[in-house]
């Protein structure tokens, strides 16, 4: 990633000696099974080796972050840091062996209907585009609302067959005050169970033999 970077700014200067916008997208492999932190990580952490390997996974993003820094481009780039889905089953056994649980307070991991399956980390960074950083919000939004965010602030129009579910939170990095309401969010785990989220209220309807 940081090599790619290095690319664009040699060659996407503009007239004016401005750089061009480019786009990145960097799905780290870790903290995902199999569990394999390098060596120079071994001993780091208190959780055994997925412990280590998020360490890891740490030190390598603040890798880029250290690049946009000294390469001038952090202020006015925007980072979104997330993750696809809760914990492996593999938290149960952390519970037992670290006292660390994964799901926090959240019921399930990974695959589930239930919250510990899909509330992720979910952090947006942009010290030139943010008004008032640092902040928190408690508002509802789902990774397929990346779109239409992301849509907004470049000014690009969707067309109305593309991202039907996606809905912009924009004015929440734009205003302080914001106080965003989301449409019902639908989620759904690998048994086929379905979910809708609204507010701070989730339905899950009976499944089979559930």
């Amino acid at each position: 990633a940081i090599d790619w970077m290095k690319t664009h700014l040699g060659r996407s200067e503009g007239t004016d000696g401005s750089t061009q916008p480019f786009f990145l997208y960097l799905p780290l492999t870790s903290p995902h099974y199999p569990v394999c932190p390098l060596p120079e990580f071994h001993g780091k952490g208190d959780c055994g080796g997925y412990g280590e390997f998020v360490i890891e996974t740490d030190h390598h993003v603040g890798r880029v972050l250290n690049f946009l820094e000294k390469s001038g481009l952090d202020e006015n780039t925007m980072i979104v840091y997330t993750s696809d889905n809760g914990p492996e089953k593999s938290w149960v056994q952390r519970i037992e062996e670290f006292d660390h649980d994964s799901s926090s307070i959240y019921q399930g991991g990974k695959r589930d209907i239930y919250e510990g399956g899909h509330r992720v980390p979910f952090f947006v960074r942009w010290p030139g585009g943010i008004e008032a950083p640092g902040r928190k919000c408690d508002a509802l939004v789902g990774q397929v609302d990346l779109l239409a965010t992301l849509a907004e602030i470049v000014g690009a129009e969707l067309p109305d067959n593309a991202g039907e579910d996606s809905q912009s939170f924009a004015e929440v990095l734009f205003d302080e005050s914001s106080t965003h309401e989301r449409l019902p969010l639908i989620n759904h785990g690998s048994n086929g169970r379905f979910a809708v989220t609204e507010g701070s209220w989730k339905l899950i309807m009976p499944h089979g033999k559930f």
